[in-house]
């Protein structure tokens, strides 16, 4: 089972992907139909809010992190 440090540290990569991913994606939905473009750019902006609340409500659950702890941590 993940830490919450570990649970929180997946959240931020996912959120942090999904933003750094919006730009590309109206390149990769260019070719499909309006409707499957608009589909597509709801549904991922669906998928970063929620990663969005996931991560907060984790954050809320964590203590504050702690400056000198120097236990490892994964790698992206």
């Amino acid at each position: 089972m993940l830490s919450l440090h570990d649970k929180i540290d997946r959240a931020q990569r996912l959120v942090r992907l999904l933003e750094e991913d919006a730009p590309l994606l109206d390149i990769r939905v260019a070719s499909l139909a309006p409707e499957r473009q608009r589909a597509t750019k709801d549904f991922a902006s669906k998928l970063t809010a929620t990663a969005r609340a996931e991560l907060d409500r984790l954050l809320q659950e964590a203590p504050l992190w702690d400056a000198n702890d120097c236990s490892p941590q994964p790698a992206d």
